[in-house]
């Protein structure tokens, strides 16, 4: 996949459509008894590139101070959807030191990893942050996580609502209705090609997490230092 013609193309037809007032509401956000909950293996940015973020969070804060914005601890790229979150799964269904095994093998021979955050795109219901893997390494990864846990018998469900191969970052959902969904487009369109920074990864992270990756409902099952 062309990473820079997939963020483009999301962009044009979600910019469209929120400017248009069409956009989606996640009406999740505020349901306390949401019980969605999965296992997922996840790349976090480091401080640096965290607070270049806020910058941008901040000004789309002070054009629609009611939308759900994402704290510096949820900030997250996902490597891989083990177990997508559902209200059928929970931790006791699985040994957690099973997946620990199969992405430790996964993770032997694995070259570093770096993500350069350059330029936002969207979505009918959120803004994200655009993430470039340096090299094929995080495919490659990817890859051999698919195969892994296919033939691992374990209970998994990658891939089940479509096949992950962007390193975006979601900062910003929509809970409520915009104020002035076009001056929220001319927000984003400044910092359509702003450039947060270039980061190598240091470790991966194995949580149970909410559908929203919330710090106050994830908990890690392993983490996995790299080279």
């Amino acid at each position: 996949m062309n990473l820079t013609e997939h963020y483009n193309q999301l962009y044009k037809t979600s910019s469209e459509i929120i400017s248009a007032g069409k956009y989606s509401i996640d009406s999740e956000l505020k349901n306390e008894s949401d019980s969605r909950f999965g296992i997922t293996l996840l790349i976090r940015p480091n401080d640096e590139i965290k607070a270049n973020i806020q910058t941008f969070i901040n000004e789309l804060k002070k054009a629609e101070p009611e939308q759900y914005f994402y704290p510096d601890s949820d900030i997250h790229i996902t490597v891989m959807s083990i177990i997508p979150c559902s209200e059928n799964f929970s931790l006791n269904q699985i040994s957690p030191n099973e997946y620990i095994e199969v992405i430790c093998r996964s993770l032997v021979e694995v070259e570093k990893i770096k993500i350069h955050y350059k330029g936002i795109t969207a979505s009918p219901s959120a803004i994200m942050i655009q993430g470039f893997p340096s090299d094929e390494t995080l495919n490659n990864l990817r890859n051999r996580l698919r195969e892994n846990f296919k033939n691992s018998g374990l209970q998994q469900s990658i891939d089940s609502r479509y096949e992950i191969s962007t390193a975006h970052s979601t900062v910003m959902r929509f809970q409520e209705k915009l104020h002035d969904p076009k001056k929220l487009i001319e927000i984003a369109d400044k910092f359509r090609d702003y450039d947060f920074g270039e980061f190598e990864v240091k470790n991966l992270e194995l949580v149970y997490n909410d559908w929203y990756q919330r710090k106050s409902s994830t908990r890690v099952l392993g983490d996995f230092g790299l080279r």
